[in-house]
């Protein structure tokens, strides 16, 4: 199992908008890449703001998923959310 791991570092000056993040982007990013869902963090303190995580298979179905037709309109998507550049990281499960 594969984990992907977006990111939102603490920026000075940086604005999130976490209801729209919540409500419009990780919704679109499930439909796109065809996800059972997502979890969301909202941080409280620490180094970031935000994070997403959702699961795939393998990581042929992150690869197929990042290059699917639709993953163009997810990251054209962020600027209506935030002006953080996100982190991201790929991580295999171990449980």
């Amino acid at each position: 199992m594969i984990r992907l791991s977006v990111l939102y570092p603490r920026t000075d000056g940086a604005t999130f908008d976490h209801d729209y993040y919540r409500d419009q982007h990780v919704p679109l990013c499930v439909s796109t890449w065809g996800l059972d869902g997502a979890e969301i963090d909202k941080g409280l303190n620490g180094p970031h703001v935000a994070a997403l995580h959702v699961r795939f298979e393998s990581i042929e179905a992150l690869k197929a998923a990042m290059a699917a037709e639709g993953t163009a309109a997810v990251m054209a998507d962020v600027p209506n959310y935030t002006t953080i550049s996100p982190v991201m990281q790929t991580s295999e499960i171990v449980e």
